[in-house]
């Protein structure tokens, strides 16, 4: 059995103010991403201005932000909000959705697109490699924060997370952080690295990432508040990924066959 690093949530303490690794993560990923979209525009020789990498990590990160919380209000914390509907706004407590993040910048995206007269599917296959940097980070905050620990498990590597009880548990944020951060980096950043069919970046991105989180859920712990969807076995992690699924492998086809 693994140690839990035991990590203090709060990086720094001023006083009143408290800043948190999350928050920080936050940041960090959105810099990153700026400086990716700057080699990734060299590598595909867009002729964009500094100001409209701007925009795009502006718009990008607006709508992850807001579509993540009010995400994970819906479809996470419902019954929370049907009792408490300034809950959206009680950030303090934490929640964050990653699928409603995804319908977040894809609307952020539309509005920047049509600002910048550019096309749609142009610019959601060139955010879709910025992508999997945030994911990496993200997951790591939460293994900072000892939450979304995964299944109870009898492995040399489970750990004992101080909330999590006395029995060692699958470190699945630390599992989702390599794959839907680094393999689905190397995956979506090469074969987006060279002109492809329009749309088919995005449509990878989605078939992917649907897929590794849906395989991740099982060794991840359901959310106590909903438990299992269905089966004794589906998650809403999964019930969300299919969609994704279904939606990228349509999209691929769609895109190859107007090619």
């Amino acid at each position: 059995m693994l140690t839990y690093p035991q990590i203090d949530p709060v990086a720094l303490n001023l006083g009143p103010i408290k800043i948190h690794w999350y928050g920080i993560i936050y940041i960090v990923s959105f810099a990153l991403a700026w400086l990716l979209a700057k080699k990734h525009a060299r590598q595909l020789k867009y002729d964009w201005h500094i100001d409209t990498i701007n925009d795009l990590i502006f718009y990008g990160a607006s709508g992850a932000v807001l579509g993540g919380r009010i995400g994970y209000v819906l479809f996470y914390a419902f019954n929370t909000l049907l009792h408490d509907p300034l809950f959206v706004f009680k950030i303090w407590h934490g929640g964050m959705s990653f699928h409603g993040g995804l319908l977040g910048t894809i609307i952020s995206l539309l509005l920047f697109a049509h600002k910048n007269k550019l096309t749609y599917l142009q610019t959601l296959d060139f955010v879709a490699p910025l992508v999997p940097v945030g994911l990496l980070l993200g997951r790591i905050g939460n293994f900072i924060n000892s939450e979304l620990w995964g299944r109870t498990t009898l492995a040399p590597w489970g750990m004992i997370f101080p909330n999590g009880g006395p029995i060692p548990r699958h470190p699945s944020q630390l599992y989702e952080s390599f794959a839907e951060g680094v393999v689905l980096f190397i995956i979506i950043w090469f074969y987006a690295a060279k002109p492809r069919t329009r749309g088919t970046v995005s449509a990878l991105f989605l078939i992917c990432y649907g897929s590794i989180r849906f395989g991740c859920e099982f060794f991840r712990e359901p959310d106590l508040q909903i438990g299992f969807i269905a089966f004794n076995w589906l998650t809403m992690g999964q019930l969300l990924s299919l969609p994704m699924i279904i939606a990228g492998l349509y999209m691929w086809w769609f895109c190859k066959k107007r090619k």
